[in-house]
């Protein structure tokens, strides 16, 4: 491959986006909800192209607590729908991408006497609910198990434990996987690229108006069906005339984590914390060789590209760590601090005013007789349903015609095929590659670290393969190096900004990335 040859491939997508080509549909939004909607709508047979202002995944999709799960929380809601299926699809996602997402055993210490009897039935209740999808049994240990499967744990008033299994994955990752598995299968797809309006003549959408940002060069995409898939920003392109004075549709809520050396939790098991002082629940999960803390659940009014916790959150999961580690965690410790923003649908939508705690995570589609098709709400692990509900109510609507079946609840991602998984909770290396792994060590610079868990190599693969642009790009989702340790992050930014630079024509943002990260080393100072 010659040099800037990525950018050759950017400007071909570019150019198609623009050709005057009418699209059976059109995605703005480059995250899991997006992203998957894409891979059906292609392996449906349809044409669809998909813009993303940013990076794919860069907001909410890269910065989940890591976890492919049923959701134990809405089971204690008695949202059992929710359960069954967010359990099936985990089960899909599991057997769909094997080099990114595995089984994670999860322990839940108790110290109180009625914990494990009442904890323990409801986590009966979630095998229950998996049935033929489960991945395994839930048991009741002693303190002396809970101790060997939880070396630090705190054991002062010690009586026992549950452990239960769920899912783990790498999220940033399984995005690049999708969008590039729906790439091999005929979509378009461009990140970096601005939706800056909708096209159309008051009655009918016709296209949108894209922005390159790296060229500022505009143009547009042309189709009759709009898919809105913008997350938090959502309201943003429903905030028009036709939409008139109605109530937001989101509610945005944001979720901090911490992420501490791996000598916090040196083990394969993760930490199951079920209330804490504000009745949430609590996850210390072993990933990528360090130990991760969240979340928290707070109501934000406001909504950022790169949001930074609020007064008190780190605080809060500090203190609550105290409940479980026998030596917790002080702020001195934090390697890196990251914040989420969930995209709820807005409670007062329904008539009600609720902590977005309590807020179901289920997914809300509406589609606008002009052509636009909204679709919020949701979690990870239940990307793909949301994505076949998204596609079945466009063909419903008339938007789209009828095409084939969805495949995607059998259909290996990039890189599945021949990999048999491995774990999450040991370091950073080739392991999410998959059987693209020999093809990464094929390039120049195998043997050459430029940051911990990254090589030269890797990088380059990055830049040519999965859309990076900038060294963010690379140390942010690629490698998950600036959510791991922030300082190893920020030190190793020059190595890979040149070989960023040697890759592309394009700035590759190193000194912006650097005070990124000093943000994620030292938040809320």
């Amino acid at each position: 491959m010659t040099r800037h040859m990525a950018d050759e491939q950017r400007l071909e997508t570019l150019q198609a986006l623009a050709s005057g080509q009418e699209f059976d549909a059109v995605i703005i939004g480059g995250g899991a909800t997006g992203l998957g909607a894409a891979l059906d709508a292609a392996l449906r047979g349809y044409k669809v192209a998909l813009v993303e202002r940013a990076d794919f995944g860069q907001g909410t999709s890269s910065r989940s607590s890591k976890l492919v799960h049923g959701g134990v929380r809405y089971l204690a809601q008695g949202d059992f729908k929710l359960v069954y299926e967010a359990l099936r699809e985990r089960a899909n996602l599991l057997a769909n991408a094997p080099h990114i997402a595995q089984p994670l055993s999860f322990v839940m210490p108790a110290y109180k006497l009625w914990q494990m009897p009442f904890y323990g039935a409801g986590l009966k209740a979630y095998d229950a609910l998996a049935g033929s999808a489960g991945i395994g049994g839930t048991r009741f240990m002693g303190p002396a198990g809970v101790r060997e499967m939880l070396p630090t744990v705190r054991t002062q008033g010690l009586l026992g434990g549950v452990s239960y299994w769920d899912g783990q994955f790498d999220d940033a990752r399984l995005a690049l996987a999708i969008a590039r598995t729906a790439q091999a299968h005929g979509a378009t797809l461009a990140n970096y690229c601005l939706a800056r309006s909708l096209v159309g003549d008051g009655r009918k959408l016709s296209g949108v108006e894209v922005v390159d940002r790296e060229t500022g060069k505009a143009f547009v995409v042309r189709s009759r069906c709009i898919i809105n898939a913008t997350g938090v920003w959502a309201d943003d392109l429903l905030r028009d005339a036709a939409a008139g004075n109605r109530r937001p549709l989101v509610a945005p809520s944001q979720g901090i984590h911490l992420s501490f050396d791996r000598s916090f939790l040196p083990t394969t098991s993760a930490v199951f914390w079920p209330r804490t002082s504000d009745g949430r629940v609590l996850f210390a999960i072993p990933w990528l060789g360090k130990t991760i803390v969240g979340t928290t659940d707070s109501k934000r009014a406001d909504v950022h590209e790169e949001p930074e916790p609020l007064p008190g959150e780190i605080d809060y999961l500090l203190k609550e760590c105290a409940n479980f580690f026998a030596a917790p965690p002080r702020r001195a410790d934090i390697l890196s601090a990251w914040v989420g923003l969930r995209p709820l649908v807005n409670p007062q939508a329904a008539g009600a005013d609720q902590d977005t705690k309590s807020i179901s995570r289920e997914h809300t589609v509406l589609v606008r007789p002009d052509g636009l098709v909204t679709v919020t709400g949701g979690k990870w692990t239940t990307y793909r349903s949301m994505a076949q509900d998204v596609l079945d109510r466009c063909r419903d609507a008339g938007l789209m015609d009828a095409r084939g079946p969805c495949v995607t609840a059998k259909t290996r991602l990039v890189g599945a095929n021949g990999s048999a998984g491995t774990t999450l909770t040991a370091a950073a290396g080739l392991h999410s590659y998959g059987s693209e792994a020999d093809l990464v060590c094929s390039l120049p610079g195998a043997d050459r670290y430029l940051a911990p868990g990254l090589t030269e190599a890797m990088t380059r693969f990055a830049v040519r393969h999965e859309y990076a642009r900038t060294v963010e790009d690379v140390l942010a989702r690629r490698s998950r190096l600036l959510f791991l340790d922030a300082r190893a992050a920020q030190e190793g930014a020059d190595a890979v900004a040149d070989v960023v630079e040697s890759e592309t024509a394009v700035p590759s943002g190193r000194a912006a990335f650097k005070a990124m990260a000093a943000r994620y080393l030292n938040p809320c100072h």
